[in-house]
Order: C-alpha cells, then sequence, then structure tokens
C-alpha cells in the first residue's frame, strides 16, 4: 500500500487508550506511511469521521464507548458477527460502502478456540452493552450465563442472543466458569464482584488502564488461566489492522506497543 493511510480511533474516553502506540509500531513495522490518532466525540463527530471514510481523507475507523450501537446503525452493512451483536468496533469502506465490523467478536473467538482454556467451561460475561453483545456472537457450544448491574439490561441482551442464556444476579458466581469482564470495571482500580473469581477456571479481560486492574492480579494470584485486557486489545487491534489494509498484521509488534504503552 503506497498511499498515507489516515485511521482513527473515536469514543469518549479515549485518552487512556493504547490503541495508537499498538497500530503506529505496526505501520511502521511494515514501512506504511500513515498514522492513527483518537478523537473524544459523540454521535455527531462519529457521523463526521463516517463522512470522512467515504471521502477517502480517512482509511480505517475504530469506534469505543459510547459509540459502538451508533456504529452499526450508521454503516452501510455489516459483517456477520456486527451483525449479530447489534455492535461495531471498526469501520471501512468497500466498494463505496461503509461496512462495520466487530473485531471484539472475532478475537474472543480466535481466544476461547486456542487451548488456553477448556474447551467445554461455561462462559460468564459481566456486562450488556456493545462489548457484552459481541462477546455473546463469538460463544458456540457452551453454556453461557450473563450478569450486569442493570437486571432488565441483561435480559434483554440475552433475549436477544439467538440461543440459551441464563441471566444470573451481579456478582454471583458460576463455578468453574471463564469470566469474560465485558465492563469498565477495573479501568480506573475498580475490583469485580467479590468471589466472582474465586471459584472461576479462567478470566478474560477487556478492562485496562494504567495500572493493572485489581481483577487480572487477582487471576495471576490464583493461577487462573488469563487473557488481560492489552492482550485483548493487541488481539482485537491485529483483527482491525488485517482488516483494513489487507496485510498480516505483526501481532508480537503490537502486544509489546500495547504492554509498554
Amino acid at each position: 500500500m503506497s498511499r498515507e493511510i489516515r485511521l482513527v480511533l473515536l469514543g469518549d474516553p479515549v485518552e487512556h487508550s493504547r490503541s495508537p502506540v499498538i497500530h503506529n509500531a505496526a505501520l511502521a513495522s511494515l514501512g506504511l506511511s500513515g498514522s492513527y490518532e483518537t478523537r473524544r466525540t459523540g454521535h455527531t463527530g462519529l457521523l463526521g469521521a463516517i463522512a470522512e471514510l467515504r471521502a477517502g481523507i480517512l482509511h480505517g475507523i475504530n469506534v469505543t464507548m459510547p459509540l459502538k450501537a451508533m456504529a452499526a446503525d450508521a454503516a452501510d452493512r455489516l459483517t456477520d458477527l456486527a451483525s449479530r451483536s447489534g455492535s461495531v468496533n471498526t469501520l471501512r469502506l468497500r466498494d463505496g460502502q461503509v461496512e462495520g465490523h466487530s473485531t471484539d467478536a472475532s478475537a474472543m473467538k480466535t481466544v476461547l478456540e486456542s487451548n488456553r482454556f477448556a474447551a467445554t467451561a461455561p462462559i460468564l460475561i459481566l456486562g450488556a452493552g456493545g462489548a457484552a453483545a459481541a462477546v455473546l456472537t463469538a460463544i458456540e457450544g457452551r453454556a453461557v450465563y450473563l450478569s450486569a448491574r442493570r437486571d432488565e439490561a441483561a435480559q434483554d441482551l440475552a433475549n436477544r442472543a439467538g440461543y440459551e442464556v441464563v441471566v444470573v444476579p451481579f456478582g454471583a458466581p458460576v463455578s468453574d466458569a471463564i469470566v469474560v469482564n465485558a465492563t469498565p470495571i477495573g479501568m480506573n482500580g475498580e475490583s469485580l464482584p467479590h468471589k466472582v473469581l474465586e471459584t472461576a477456571s479462567g478470566l478474560v479481560d477487556l478492562a485496562y488502564g494504567h495500572t493493572d486492574p485489581p481483577s487480572t492480579i487477582l487471576a495471576r494470584e490464583l493461577g487462573v488461566p488469563l487473557v488481560d485486557g492489552i492482550e485483548f486489545l493487541a488481539l482485537q487491534a491485529g483483527e482491525s489492522f488485517t482488516w483494513w489494509t489487507g496485510l498480516e498484521a505483526p501481532l508480537e509488534v503490537m502486544l509489546e506497543a500495547a504492554k509498554n504503552g
């Protein structure tokens, strides 16, 4: 690719994001000219960025909280994973149309299909937003439990899953479950509800901050298999990078940049 590649992350907040250092490291590693920037913005800014995508000013967009559902509505077409989840975190222009994808979902599929976690362990998803919806689309052949602070939000998401999802009270542990934290809990040093991890068989933590969240620290102390927020961020960033550029993402470079960012 010879053009200047302009990529952007939209959302609020975005100041903490390590995505710029991850993607800029990937561009540099492959000798590509371009940049990845952040914009703290809402719905109006999302629509403006999509207009820039259509005009060829931008070549790829990531969106984070609270814009994932809005991005799904704004896209001309969706990938299967994005359509099933109603959540989009990645946008590109193809054949004159804005296409939305969920690399949260595709990265989660990669994680769950690896040999890091027990193949038949149940899943306990914490959260009922766009990230949780994306996680639900990535799960096949497992018992799934969903838990959120607002029971009605959890039940609504469970009803839309397309398969049986059991809603449990927020903070209730599920024995031997792989806990997937799809909430912001931990970004600012908060802890997950007491005892959720003590009976778990693994943790996939989508949250990350300037320091390790208490949940990842506890998971390491308990010795349960772990994919922390930094590793997950690098995995989904690699999925985005390949989807935008058609090139194999330099995952080791991106993970190292994520850890040091």
